[in-house]
């Protein structure tokens, strides 16, 4: 069976139009029409499969898109649901004041963070530790260094929190 791509068969249809109704040839008007009535069928049939082919395309992308949006709302309950054991984990080692946990399989420990800025009041913080994008953002970094170095900054403080490692 000769395969035929659509792009050959519009090109054989316009081929055989130009040459059936070229005035120099003396065809009848019957044989004219039936040679491009099949290639016509030809190329809708072509025409048709391509278009199944392209729609059949189009519902597995969606399907594909639709699978990747359920699995990132699994995810995103398993990350939330591991935050939370990790949290609950954490909260009553640190109750218990328990601060290691060895096991054969890991090691629990509950760890110090360095310190992290804590801003009470934007409004109390100096203009020196501001930037503006579009609006003014406040530059944690440089608040952090300044109480580190002894510096008071009004508005903001330091905390150190603690996290919970598992090796």
């Amino acid at each position: 069976m000769n395969k035929l791509t659509l792009y050959s068969l519009s090109a054989n249809y316009l081929q055989a139009l130009e040459a059936l109704t070229d005035p120099e040839m003396d065809l009848p008007a019957e044989a004219v029409n039936d040679t491009l009535e099949a290639l016509a069928g030809e190329l809708e049939d072509k025409a048709v499969n391509v278009a199944k082919f392209l729609r059949n395309m189009e519902a597995a992308a969606e399907a594909i898109k639709a699978a990747e949006a359920e699995m990132a709302k699994r995810r995103k309950a398993l990350e939330s649901r591991a935050q939370w054991m990790k949290d609950y984990l954490k909260g009553n080692m640190e109750h218990a004041g328990i601060t290691k946990i060895e096991c054969p399989y890991f090691k629990l420990s509950v760890q110090s963070n360095p310190p992290a800025v804590n801003i009470l009041d934007e409004a109390a913080v100096p203009e020196q530790f501001k930037e503006q994008i579009v609006s003014w953002k406040i530059d944690k970094a440089a608040i952090k260094k300044a109480i580190l170095a002894g510096q008071s900054v009004a508005g903001a403080s330091l905390v150190n929190g603690t996290r919970l490692v598992i090796k």
